[in-house]
C-alpha cells in the first residue's frame, strides 16, 4: 500500500493537468479577501528533484513539464502554472518540480490555512519540514480518510480539498467515493478536486459513475489523454473531477487544454463538461 513514490512520476503529463486545475481554482479563491483553507489528502513529499535518480530513471517529466516550462502561454491558467515552475527554477535549469502542497504554499496568503496528510514514513517528514515555520498549517502523518474526520470542517468556511491517491489497490476507487461523501458531509461548501488516472476506460467510467451516483450536485469533469485508450497497463491520460467548481473553471480549462494538448502530444484529446448540474 505504501510502495508508491511520486518522486518517480513528478512533473509528468498527469501532474501538469492536476496542477493546472489546482492553480486555476486557487486563483479564483484568492479573488476574495476572506481567508480559505487548502486541504491535501495524499500530499507526498511536497517538492521533488528532477535531477535525482528516481526522476531520471523514468524520465516521465520530459513528456510533461519538460515540454512546457519555457513555453510562453497565452491562456491565463497555463501561463500562471508555468510561471510557478520558473519561479522554482530561477537559474534556468529545470531541476525542481513542486507537488500540490508546495504549489499551495507558493500561492496562498499568510492568513490562509494549509492542511495536509501523508502516510508514507519517508515522505511525511520531508513534507512536514517545509511547513515547520508556516503559521496556519497542519501537516499530519495520517491516513487521508482519517484526516477528513480529524480536520474537516476547517475554521475557514471556504476552501479547496484535493484528493489524489495513487490508486495502487482497486479498493482505493471505492475508498475515494466513501471518503468524498464523508468530507462533503462535513464541508459541503468547499470545492473538491479529485484526480484519477486513465488506464482502462471501462474502470474509469465506472468510477465516474459511482461519484455521480452519490447525488452530490455540481460536478465538472476535466480530462486530458496524450495517448489513445489502451487495454494495457500503462496510464494513457488522467483527469480531475471537480465538485463545486468556480463558475470560470470550465472555460478556463477549455482554453488552457486547447493550448496545452498539441504541445504534449500530436494525438492528445481532452474533454471538459458538466456531469451533474448545480
Amino acid at each position: 500500500m505504501l510502495s508508491y513514490r511520486h518522486s518517480y512520476h513528478a512533473g509528468n503529463h498527469a501532474d501538469v493537468v492536476k496542477h493546472l486545475v489546482q492553480v486555476a481554482i486557487v486563483d479564483y479563491l484568492l479573488q476574495k479577501d476572506k481567508p480559505f483553507c487548502y486541504h491535501d489528502s495524499h500530499a507526498g513529499a511536497g517538492l521533488y528533484s528532477l535531477l535525482a535518480e528516481k526522476a531520471q530513471k523514468t524520465g516521465e517529466y520530459q513528456g510533461g513539464i519538460g515540454k512546457l516550462w519555457q513555453y510562453q502561454a497565452t491562456s491565463p491558467a497555463l501561463a500562471h502554472y508555468i510561471a510557478l515552475i520558473k519561479q522554482l527554477n530561477p537559474d534556468g535549469e529545470l531541476a525542481f518540480y513542486p507537488g500540490s502542497p508546495k504549489i499551495a504554499a507558493m500561492l496562498l496568503r499568510a492568513g490562509d490555512s494549509i492542511q495536509a496528510t501523508e502516510l508514507h514514513p519517508t515522505d511525511y517528514p520531508i513534507l512536514a519540514s517545509q511547513f515547520a515555520r508556516r503559521r496556519h498549517s497542519r501537516i499530519e502523518h495520517m491516513d487521508a480518510w482519517a484526516g477528513f474526520k480529524a480536520m474537516l470542517p476547517p475554521l475557514h468556511k471556504r476552501g479547496l480539498v484535493l484528493i489524489d491517491p495513487p490508486y495502487e489497490l482497486k479498493t482505493e476507487y471505492q475508498d475515494v467515493v466513501a471518503g468524498l461523501q464523508s468530507a462533503y458531509q462535513r464541508f459541503p461548501q468547499a470545492t473538491y478536486a479529485i484526480w484519477y488516472p486513465v488506464i482502462e476506460r471501462a474502470a474509469v467510467e465506472a468510477f465516474i459513475s459511482a461519484i455521480v451516483a452519490t447525488g452530490i450536485k455540481d460536478q465538472l469533469r476535466i480530462e486530458y489523454c496524450p495517448l489513445p485508450d489502451s487495454s494495457g497497463f500503462g496510464m494513457t491520460g488522467s483527469g480531475m473531477l471537480v465538485i463545486n467548481p468556480p463558475y470560470t473553471l470550465a472555460n478556463d480549462m477549455r482554453a488552457a487544454l486547447n493550448e496545452l494538448a498539441p504541445l504534449l502530444s500530436a494525438e492528445g484529446e481532452f474533454q471538459v463538461h458538466q456531469l451533474v448540474p448545480e
